[in-house]
């Protein structure tokens, strides 16, 4: 019921039920970890109206999701809960999605939703983002020897982490069936909200996926066409990895390769492979709406705003190339005190 029998205003609980067990799942295809996400969310917030509106949790409705306990919700995750504000843009945007859904519910919920819209969370500082150079990618791709069977399977999983900018769910969950080796050589990866999305193979990448697949698909054509790609054996069967074990091949790739690599970080992940990837088409001038392509990001704005600080070294690279080389007048040393002025940050 999702009208109160007494008061004829919309029962939000009933909403709320309705939104995480039927909508999300069944009309949006979410998967059971995004929706608890957003329960956990829509709970924070009913914390706040017992604990500090003190309103009892048998009482809340539509009325108490006005801008004004908004506000005083984010206040309260900011100054009391202490959580980053990270976090505090994540539960806004829940609540935003929860009032958008029960809007188009029901028609007397649209200002409450419309009010929530022009609610910001507090900014966050944007830490640049950690990628790998050339030299260290380099040392990491060739970590494994290839020396065993193992070793070949994880040098080839780690090349084509790199080479498609996947997400560890991508790779763990690729078949046979989403790779395409013949011109032009690509592969279908399937990502959040199993959506799909092609993604181009480089020419050396294909000539290592044939030598893989021949030692490890032998008889690929006639194989099942959801056989997974990257597999290891279990009571006989060939089963996906678990994207724990893709972790861990990407650390003990780090670890081998930091031996003669020292700067690479300590806490290599395989979203750093993504990242250093995305990198490293943006610093070849490749435009960022295919980059976000690449990616599989749905927002513009998330990738823009991800690689900008890469544009103040590309900027630096380039006013480097382009000034001429700054020299003293012939037959006129300039003095320490000259050097200070000119090179002094005051």
């Amino acid at each position: 019921m999702k009208r109160d029998p007494d008061t004829d205003a919309p029962n939000f609980f009933s909403f709320a039920r309705d939104y995480l067990h039927g909508y999300m799942p069944k009309v949006q295809g979410l998967t059971p970890k995004t929706i608890e996400a957003y329960r956990i969310s829509l709970e924070c917030f009913l914390d706040y109206l017992i604990q500090i509106e003190h309103i009892d949790r048998t009482q809340v409705s539509f009325e108490h999701f006005e801008r004004h306990y908004l506000k005083g919700w984010l206040a309260w995750m900011l100054e009391h809960r202490r959580y980053a504000p990270r976090t505090i843009a994540l539960r806004l945007s829940t609540m935003k999605a929860f009032l958008a859904y029960a809007a188009q519910e029901d028609i007397t919920l649209v200002a409450l939703s419309q009010a929530a819209k022009i609610l910001k969370p507090p900014s966050s500082p944007r830490a640049p983002i950690e990628y790998l150079s050339g030299t260290e990618t380099r040392a990491v791709l060739g970590a494994f020897s290839g020396a065993t069977g193992k070793s070949r399977r994880n040098r080839m999983l780690v090349i084509l982490l790199y080479d498609t900018a996947a997400r560890v769910g991508e790779i763990t969950t690729l078949t046979l069936q989403d790779l395409h080796l013949g011109a032009p050589g690509h592969l279908s990866l399937t990502g959040k909200r199993n959506k799909t999305r092609t993604v181009p193979l480089g020419a050396k990448t294909i000539e290592h996926l044939r030598v893989y697949l021949d030692e490890f698909h032998p008889g690929r054509d006639k194989l099942p066409a959801r056989r997974p790609v990257f597999y290891s054996q279990h009571h006989g069967q060939p089963t996906q990895l678990s994207v724990d074990t893709v972790s861990a091949v990407l650390k003990e790739a780090a670890a081998t390769a930091r031996s003669t690599c020292p700067s690479i970080p300590r806490n290599v992940h395989c979203h750093m492979l993504r990242k250093t990837k995305a990198m490293d088409l943006y610093q070849q001038g490749i435009p960022l709406p295919i980059i976000m392509r690449l990616l599989g990001h749905e927002n513009a704005s998330t990738t823009a705003a991800f690689y900008a600080f890469a544009t103040l070294d590309m900027m630096r690279e380039a006013i480097n190339a382009a000034t001429p080389a700054i020299t003293a007048l012939a037959g006129e040393e300039l003095s320490d005190d000259t050097l200070q002025v000119l090179y002094s940050l005051r």
